[in-house]
C-alpha cells in the first residue's frame, strides 16, 4: 500500500473508530434523535439565519432531504421557522427552547470526547497542526472542485 492509500485508509479508519466510540453515548444521551437531526440542530444553533440552502450546502445533501429533516425537527418542536420583515420569500430556522436543550447535550458530549482524546492532541506541535490543517484544506478544496466539475453541487439540486 502506497502512502496515499495509507493516508486515505488511515482517515477512514480513524473516522470509523470515532463514530463507533461516540455512537453508544450519543444514542443513549440523544434518544429519539437521528444523527442528521442533531447535526442540523447544531448547525442552526451555531449559524444565524440558517435556511434549507445553507444546510444542504453544509451537509452535501439535497434541499429536499434537508426539507424533510427540518420538517421533522419542527414537528418535534426543536426548531421553528421565521421570515425577515424585508424578505417574505426566504424561510429561516432557529432553535426552540427544547432544541437548545438537545444542542447543549450534544455540545457536552463533544467536550467529553475532546477530554477523552486530549492526551493525543497535547503531544501535537503547532507545526504538526499547521501541516495537517494545510493538507486537509488543500484536499477539501480539491474535492470541492471535483464536486463542481461533476455537477453535484448541492446548490444546483
Amino acid at each position: 500500500m502506497n502512502k496515499e492509500d495509507q493516508v486515505i485508509s488511515g482517515f477512514r479508519d480513524l473516522f470509523n473508530k470515532m463514530v463507533w466510540l461516540n455512537k453508544i453515548k450519543m444514542e443513549d444521551s440523544l434518544k429519539g434523535h437521528k444523527p442528521s437531526e442533531v447535526h442540523c440542530i447544531e448547525y442552526i444553533g451555531r449559524n444565524a439565519d440558517s435556511n434549507v440552502t445553507k444546510l444542504a450546502e453544509s451537509f452535501y445533501m439535497t434541499r429536499s432531504a434537508i426539507s424533510k429533516i427540518t420538517k421533522k425537527l419542527m414537528e418535534k418542536g426543536l426548531i421553528e421557522s421565521y421570515q425577515k420583515p424585508d424578505n417574505k420569500k426566504e424561510i429561516y430556522f432557529r432553535l426552540t427552547e427544547q432544541g437548545e436543550v438537545v444542542n447543549k447535550v450534544h455540545e457536552e458530549l463533544h467536550k467529553e470526547f475532546q477530554e477523552r482524546d486530549k492526551a493525543v492532541f497535547e503531544q501535537v506541535t503547532e507545526e504538526q497542526f499547521d501541516s495537517m490543517l494545510r493538507f486537509m484544506d488543500r484536499y477539501s478544496r480539491h474535492l470541492d472542485a471535483e464536486i463542481k466539475k461533476q455537477g453535484l453541487d448541492a446548490k444546483s439540486e
